[in-house]
């Protein structure tokens, strides 16, 4: 094994990659070294001070300087072209970096399996190492207590392949191993996690538009939810992300609509269904019509960098317009 096994690099400190990161620093080897990187160095200045603690931590300047000393590498970036830019960019990206095929790549980001295939093989042709997409679910809550799904792009863990065991036991620092799902090739776990989020997407604006036309027409909305989940019309999103304040006590719209998955997220995940639908020749009605109202909501002051649930305050009050 390479000097470097015990190294582990980490890019993208946003809401999740933050506490993804976190756990990765308590549970690595407490003498090996965990590099980061983030477009926001403030982020980066702030998980120093409060992790450096449990193990060194080694603030650098690119994606590169991060995977250059480490076996393992984890990002967590916003869309397709920030995944890109920090693995092929030609001077700071990972593909600069010393080569090592023994390099193990977790990219933990929601973007088109298209992106993703292009990324890895690339990455392969140039001996960096195996990039596997992995993209987790469970929002913030779940990064935050080590509790994340992972859908992965990759056979299952097995005897004659030591990458899927290196992949198990780096997933199994951030999430559930009971919630591990190995979906294949290369792009087949992105492609689970564009169809899970079509799901919950749409869902999520279902779940407050009924709670919104039952509380209009005299239910009690602690009453309406239980009858939901005691019915047909039961549903992860309606127990956990509960859009109306009040009724769930964890949901984030009881918790002035704490960030969960940020409204503006919504239109990106529901957009990479759209895309998808069409490209395997299937009409995404459900998602085309949920996009729209996720659009208002995006630009709605009540809505912006909160959970997306707080759509319901959009579509309970849908005349309030944001400030030019």
């Amino acid at each position: 094994m390479a000097e470097f096994e015990n190294n582990v690099a980490f890019i993208g400190l946003g809401a999740m990659g933050y506490a993804m990161a976190k756990n990765i620093r308590q549970k690595m080897s407490p003498t090996g070294n965990l590099y980061i990187f983030d477009v926001f160095r403030t982020a980066c200045e702030r998980f120093y001070h409060e992790m450096q603690v449990t193990g060194p931590v080694i603030i650098v300047g690119s994606p590169r300087e991060a995977a250059e000393f480490a076996d393992t590498v984890i990002s967590i970036v916003p869309g397709a072209d920030d995944v890109r830019q920090v693995y092929l960019d030609a001077v700071t990206g990972i593909i600069a970096a010393r080569r090592n095929p023994e390099r193990v790549l977790l990219e933990c980001s929601t973007i088109d399996s298209k992106s993703t295939q292009a990324v890895g093989e690339a990455l392969l042709v140039g001996k960096l190492g195996t990039y596997v997409d992995t993209p987790v679910s469970g929002g913030v809550p779940g990064a935050e207590s080590g509790t994340l799904s992972f859908l992965i792009g990759h056979g299952k863990p097995s005897d004659t392949n030591s990458v899927s065991h290196r992949l198990h036991k780096v997933a199994s620092m951030m999430g559930d191993p009971k919630k591990f799902f190995y979906c294949g090739g290369l792009g087949a776990g992105l492609a689970a996690k564009i169809s899970n989020n079509y799901l919950s997407c749409s869902i999520l604006l279902a779940v407050a538009e009924a709670m919104a036309i039952g509380t209009r027409l005299g239910v009690d909305e602690k009453l309406l939810h239980e009858v939901i989940h005691h019915s047909t019309g039961q549903n992860f999103m309606a127990d956990n992300v509960q859009p109306v304040p009040g009724v769930v006590t964890h949901a984030p719209s009881s918790n002035n609509y704490r960030l969960g998955f940020k409204t503006q997220m919504m239109i990106k995940d529901l957009g990479l269904g759209v895309q998808a639908g069409y490209a395997t020749g299937i009409t995404p009605t459900i998602a085309e019509a949920a996009l729209r109202v996720y659009e208002k909501a995006a630009v709605d002051p009540r809505c912006i960098d909160r959970d997306g649930s707080s759509v319901y305050l959009h579509i309970t009050n849908p005349t309030r317009k944001s400030p030019e």
